[in-house]
């Protein structure tokens, strides 16, 4: 599978992001490191997580999907065989410079790495000048701690903002940015954001590519929310626009032959300045169906089909 070019980063991925948020919270450890190992197996090359997850979950206080990740990097050897993308800034302490540097080293540990290969400002924090949020991921660029660094759900006018003042201050840019995209949620993308992508040569990973598993056809009505935690996510999606992109899915997938998941990660990877969608698997079948995507190539009909049903 050719890989793409993560934006100025320096790093290059395939078309397809492992998610990791489900490590240590919906998939134990036999079956992380069992999705894990497959991963690797098959050549995948970057997976995603956060220091956040899974601290919503009862019991938890986030860092679990991080320390699993670190366990199976111990126990595979695996390290030199994946790049590792993490985030801070939904914990506690936001994005405040002290906190971002207590919060890699906490990583860090929990990874049992080195160096984070990509160290995403999860979400804006407007509390906080830009200039001091990117002079600490300065210093962790300067200590050779992170590779590249970028930014998660940022609106296209801070975004901007942020770039200019790198520029201006010298200091290292936003290479990536990490914005929601699938079929039905396209707002915080499309548009401004990704003109200013476009324009500035950025590298886009996407997060909820799936709709929190709508786009699987996992849930065709109310009865079926309860088959996952994720169900009561779904069920914005049973109103509105969702059984209609799933009646254009439905079509396609018998033209193609190809899954649902199949064809909304293939959408999602068609979209101008998108490198790759960030999905997650709790088996190892899932896994290598959602991998399939990369292969799926949608023709102009089938994507305009699915553009027109999204947008309703």
């Amino acid at each position: 599978m050719t890989e793409r070019a993560l934006g100025k980063s320096g790093l290059s991925i395939r078309p397809f992001v492992l998610g990791g948020n489900v490590f240590g919270m919906t998939a134990d450890q036999k079956a992380s490191f069992a999705i894990l190992d497959r991963f690797v197996e098959r050549g995948g090359g970057m997976i995603d997580t956060a220091d956040v997850y899974s601290a919503w979950m009862p019991g938890h206080k986030g860092g679990e999907s991080e320390t699993m990740m670190g366990h199976w990097l111990k126990a595979s050897g695996a390290r030199d065989k994946v790049l590792v993308a993490t985030k801070v800034g939904m914990m506690p302490g936001g994005l405040k410079p002290d906190r971002i540097r207590e919060a890699v080293q906490g990583s860090l540990d929990r990874l049992g790495v080195d160096v984070i290969d990509l160290y995403f400002a999860h979400k804006d924090d407007p509390d906080v000048p830009l200039g001091e949020v990117l002079g600490a991921f300065a210093e962790l660029v300067d200590a050779g701690t992170v590779r590249a660094i970028g930014a998660s759900n940022y609106s296209a006018g801070r975004l901007g903002e942020a770039l200019r003042t790198a520029d201006e201050l010298g200091l290292p840019r936003f290479t990536v940015v990490q914005p929601e995209l699938n079929l039905l949620d396209r707002a915080q993308y499309e548009g401004a954001l990704q003109t200013l992508c476009i324009d500035e040569g950025l590298g886009v990973i996407t997060y909820f590519s799936l709709a929190s598993g709508y786009l699987s056809g996992k849930y065709r009505s109310a009865d079926d929310l309860g088959k996952s935690p994720r169900g009561a996510r779904a069920k914005a999606y049973l109103e509105g626009k969702g059984p209609a992109v799933l009646a254009v899915m439905d079509r396609i997938a018998d033209e193609t032959g190809a899954t649902l998941s199949q064809i909304a990660l293939a959408w999602v990877a068609a979209q101008p300045g998108v490198t790759a969608p960030i999905a997650s698997a709790t088996s190892v079948a899932q896994l290598d169906e959602i991998l399939a995507s990369e292969a799926l190539v949608l023709t102009a009909e089938q994507l305009s089909a699915l553009n027109d049903a999204g947008r309703g």
